[in-house]
């Protein structure tokens, strides 16, 4: 009797767990969203929401209602559990809420690539925060979900975006003619990857340790 194929197995690390998912590095730490985040998130995000808009999607009229963020926070834990997408909200060392980053549209299979996205609070910009909150997520990307391959893209005019990329490893593939809808319009973007050989051949000594609860 022939057997069957055995399916092929990832890592599925969004488990019951008494502790949210966390990644700590020396500056910042990454966990895993909690509705009890509601009110820090929704004051930042309405703080910063003119900073913001110029690099996200149009904000629908309940982005910062508190049912909003549930179904927020519940999205991304189906995403966890069934491996599309992992996203984590960014917290200076004494718990304060500065931002959010995460991998989106995991493809598996001959692809093993992910999308990458973020944002940053406007009081925290251009803090380092950012800087020091990718390599966290890479480590993830590369280490604990062995994917290939992580892409990322930013409107043309974004410097601080492109160069914030460029510091962490990636480099710029492409550009891509209205590529993603921002503020209400279909806008070019340029595109960048990075490779897990790319990762492995960087300094780790100057990455940040990652670890999991």
């Amino acid at each position: 009797m022939a057997m069957a194929p055995q399916r092929k197995s990832f890592p599925r690390i969004f488990l019951a767990r008494a502790e949210p998912f966390r990644l700590a590095g020396e500056r910042v730490f990454l966990r895993s969203p909690e509705r009890s985040d509601y009110e820090d998130w929704a004051s930042l995000r309405g703080r910063s929401r003119n900073f913001l808009a110029p690099w996200e999607p149009s904000w629908p009229v309940d982005a910062l209602s508190r049912a909003s963020f549930r179904a927020r926070v519940a999205r991304y834990a189906e995403d966890w559990r069934t491996d599309q997408a992992y996203n984590l909200f960014i917290f200076t060392n004494d718990e304060t809420l500065i931002g959010g980053i995460g991998l989106s549209n995991l493809r598996r299979g001959v692809s093993e690539t992910a999308s990458l996205g973020y944002w940053i609070g406007e009081p925290f910009a251009q803090q380092g925060y950012m800087t020091a909150a990718l390599p966290l997520v890479l480590a993830f990307a590369f280490e604990r979900l062995r994917l290939h391959r992580v892409e990322a893209a930013c409107l043309s005019n974004n410097t601080p975006s492109r160069s914030l990329l460029v510091r962490a490893g990636f480099r710029q593939e492409g550009y891509a003619r209205q590529y993603l809808c921002i503020e209400g319009k279909w806008q070019d973007h340029l595109l960048f990857a990075i490779l897990r050989e790319d990762w492995d051949g960087r300094d780790l000594e100057k990455v940040p340790s990652t670890m999991g609860s």
